[in-house]
């Protein structure tokens, strides 16, 4: 029996939040969004997740509003997702689960990911605090970075896990479109037309 997508009978903002970022995957989905994983193929290639399911959970995040699809920069033949402002204001719930995941279920030798404030490169707390300002870190100016459990990328990783081993701020873009030569010689992003 299939287990329906909403909760009947359930009034409470945390049965209504469920039934948008509750299914299996969405929120490893999210988590990657705010690493700036952006193309479809980045997400299935980094999580392993059936591509019909992906495509299932990021129409649902779309259609929520949490995640907005548009054509990718400098290439306008490819599309990408990015965060909202309703999707960022998600951070904290990623990030306690994070912390709640490392407090309970660590990893061996460590976090496989830390998140470092920018500005002063310090750790974060689990509250999202700077361990070094006391300054509450908004999610613009969170570095995520390898911590001391993440094993080294094999040479066969996916560029997201690749790219994942360096520090990088979230909501950025974590890869780039790959540079191609335009008709005048002069490189440009993206695939040519």
């Amino acid at each position: 029996m299939t287990l329906p997508r909403d909760y009947r009978g359930q009034t409470c903002a945390l049965a209504r939040s469920m039934e948008v970022v509750g299914e299996r995957w969405t929120l490893l989905i999210l988590r990657d969004a705010f690493y700036g994983v952006r193309r479809f193929g980045e997400f299935a290639a980094h999580l392993g997740v059936p591509r019909a399911v992906l495509t299932d959970r990021l129409t649902t995040l779309t259609e929520a509003g949490v995640l907005e699809r548009r054509p990718e920069t400098g290439t306008g033949r490819r599309e990408v997702y990015g965060l909202t402002p309703k999707g960022v204001a998600l951070w904290p719930a990623v990030r306690a689960l994070t912390a709640w995941g490392e407090e309970f279920h660590a990893a061996d030798g460590g976090p496989r990911r830390v998140f470092l404030h920018a500005g002063d490169e310090t750790p974060l707390d689990a509250d999202g605090q700077c361990t070094g300002c006391g300054t509450a870190v908004p999610v613009a100016d969170v570095v995520v970075a390898p911590g001391p459990g993440l094993a080294p990328a094999a040479p066969d990783a996916d560029p997201v896990t690749a790219a994942l081993a360096r520090p990088h701020r979230l909501l950025t873009p974590l890869l780039r479109p790959p540079l191609t030569t335009a008709p005048s010689g002069r490189p440009t992003r993206g695939p040519q037309r």
